[in-house]
This record gives structure tokens, sequence and C-alpha cells, in this order.
């Protein structure tokens, strides 16, 4: 009597699994291209170089996403890196050496912050880095994209 209590639970289970199981079905997505853009600091995009006075300028301006027609689309937030030169002591022998270091942090509002502005200008040297990357811009349809890195590169 057990044994066939057991068989008819196990088959109960299967039919029910099989009658509450859902059908996949896949929905037709359309082929969507971003639009083509350029990341922009002012007058800098790609990979730029500029003199330290320029560079202090820059951070005080919006970051902006811009196609080759100068639309401008929302940027919903990024991603900021300062790479810094820093010295290091060898603890043993006690010589110093140049070494780097980074700071970054995810932003959704464009120009930079107050205090970071402030504080970049006041440590801000050639041979440093001001790195915007991950770049999430929006279209006019609101469908969110990737926009190019843009890197600074201080003279």
């Amino acid at each position: 009597m057990k044994l066939f209590i057991s068989i008819l639970c196990c088959l109960c289970l299967l039919a029910s699994t099989t009658l509450f199981a859902q059908k996949a079905t896949r929905t037709a997505t359309v082929n969507w291209k971003p639009p083509k853009t350029n990341t922009v600091l002012g007058a800098s995009k790609d990979t730029s170089y500029v003199i330290l006075e320029e560079g202090k300028q820059l951070l005080g301006l919006p970051l902006r996403v811009l196609d080759d027609k100068k639309n401008s689309f929302p940027i919903s937030s990024y991603q900021f890196l300062y790479r810094r030169k820093i010295v290091t002591e060898d603890e043993q022998t006690g010589k110093t050496s140049a070494a780097s270091s980074i700071v970054a942090q995810t932003f959704r509002v464009t120009p930079l912050p107050e205090i970071w502005v402030k504080t970049l200008n006041e440590q801000l040297q050639s041979g440093e880095e001001l790195y915007f990357f991950d770049v999430v811009a929006k279209d006019a349809q609101g469908k969110l994209f990737f926009a190019p890195n843009l890197l600074i590169k201080i003279k």
C-alpha cells in the first residue's frame, strides 16, 4: 500500500510540473546601435595632452557627450580616476623612488563636485592623468549607452 501511494504521489508531482510549466517566448529584439559620440571636456576628447594650467581650468567644466552634429546627450553616470605622482621610500634601504597612486569615484553630476575641483587644483602637477571612463549617456528614446572614454594627460 505504501509503495502504491509513493508511486501515485510521484506521478501527481510529475503531472503537476508539466501542467504549470510556462512556454518561453522570445520577443524579437530590434538591432539598436548607440549613436557615434565623443566624450568631451572643454576642447579635449579621446586622449589629450594639456599643460598644467589648462588642466586646472578643465576640472571645473562640465563633461559632455556629443555626436558629430554637436547634438548633446545627457550623462547618467561616469567614473573619474585621478592618477597622481607620489614618492615611495624603500624601508630597508631608505631610498626614495617615484610611483603613482590613483583616486577614483563614480559620479552622477557634472562638472565634478566643488571639493574635488578644489583638491585637484591644489594637487595637480605635470605627468599626472585625469581619466573619465564608463561614461553612460542617454539617447532621445531614453536608451542608455556607453560613450567613449576620455584621458587627459598633463604635460
